[in-house]
């Protein structure tokens, strides 16, 4: 597994464009697992900071009960073109649970940073997420595989990306 400072360092090329969709929305999609085993998925502001790719919550919300009883996660870039011509990034793999006061308190601030508005510390679920893979898709791609044209990367960590066909 890799935190996003690996993700960022081992594989910059796929990286940068992930971060780019990230903050196009300010949203990213998280799917988690209900005890059913179908997937719930909702909106959250990511924050990369420390290294770390963030993932606040309300407190006890469906998504955080999910992810304490099955810690299995996908972040997905949310979609504002339906051609997908302006790529999609999705990091699959464990959410962690924060508890440390001071790294929520320093999430906290960043998020205030970013959205003008902070929850109290103790007022949120805190996730980081360890990657085991990712993703970056882009469609509508000259040469690309398939009717619209693909280019399909995968990255795993310790790995360079390589491109599917």
């Amino acid at each position: 597994m890799a935190t996003w400072q690996d993700f960022c360092d081992q594989a910059p090329e796929l990286a940068e464009p992930a971060a780019a969709r990230f903050e196009a929305t300010g949203l990213v999609l998280v799917a988690t697992l209900r005890r059913d085993g179908w997937p719930r998925i909702s909106p959250v502001e990511p924050i990369a900071m420390e290294g770390q790719l963030y993932l606040g919550m309300m407190p006890n919300s469906t998504k955080s009960l999910d992810l304490r009883r099955d810690p299995r996660v996908l972040v997905h870039s949310v979609v504002v073109d339906k051609d997908g011509k302006d790529g999609e990034a999705k990091l699959y793999g464990t959410a962690t649970e924060i508890t440390d006061a001071d790294e929520r308190e320093r999430y906290c601030q960043a998020l205030f940073a970013k959205i003008g508005w902070r929850p109290e510390t103790d007022a949120l679920d805190l996730w980081t997420v360890d990657i085991t893979h990712t993703v970056w898709q882009i469609f509508g791609v000259a040469g690309g595989e398939g009717d619209g044209g693909q280019h399909t990367e995968i990255w795993t960590p310790g790995s360079a990306p390589t491109t599917v066909k």
